[in-house]
């Protein structure tokens, strides 16, 4: 079933996610929902605070990536490798800890589905150590780089009640103030369904 994405100011997005055990009720197909949400926006990556959930689970699929970079074979940005490690690229992160990030920092265009049709340059370093269970609640401790680090990072942020728009600069955030605010009353235009947070009176 596809959800409604949770929009910038609403207060679950600024919330700390909390752990969950494999007894969370319905956690098979919350899982299951927030791929249908994810694919029907077109995203790559979908935490649960985003569905309004505040619970450490996020979800990637980096494989657009990969196929976006197939439509343009005079500037690929991925060499055959990058792109079937993306392709092949698809996990469900419970009760994650990102335990080390490492190397030199580097920008990236980085745009998110709770702030539909705004995207900025982030800067994030490009290694990371990582701790979480799978949907089976098997635990993990896997390392990544490049761009699957770089989706893994925003998503981890949305579980810790961060979100993109923090780490840009003071100037870029003023520029673009209008328009999150917008976002936040409900003047948005996005290609998916959408939740715009209306303060109980």
């Amino acid at each position: 079933m596809v959800l409604p994405i949770v929009v910038y100011g609403d207060p679950v997005l600024r919330k700390v996610g909390e752990e969950i055990d494999k007894n969370y009720p319905g956690l098979d197909q919350l899982i299951k929902d927030m791929f249908d949400t994810m694919y029907n926006a077109n995203g790559v990556g979908l935490a649960a605070p985003q569905i309004g959930k505040a619970i450490r689970l996020f979800i990637v699929d980096t494989g657009p990536f990969a196929e976006s970079d197939d439509d343009d074979d005079d500037d690929d940005e991925f060499t055959p490798e990058q792109k079937k490690e993306l392709k092949a690229f698809k996990k469900i992160f419970i009760n994650a800890r990102i335990l080390n990030e490492e190397g030199e920092e580097w920008s990236f265009s980085e745009g998110c589905l709770s702030i539909p049709k705004i995207r900025e340059n982030v800067i994030r370093q490009p290694e990371i150590e990582i701790e979480y269970y799978d949907e089976k609640f098997k635990k993990h401790t896997e390392k990544y780089d490049g761009v699957i680090a770089r989706v893994i990072q925003h998503e981890y942020d949305h579980i810790e009640g961060k979100l993109f728009t923090d780490k840009i600069s003071p100037f870029k955030r003023k520029m673009i103030s209008g328009k999150l605010k917008d976002i936040s009353v409900g003047k948005i235009s996005a290609d998916y369904k959408t939740r715009v947070y209306r303060p109980k009176k």
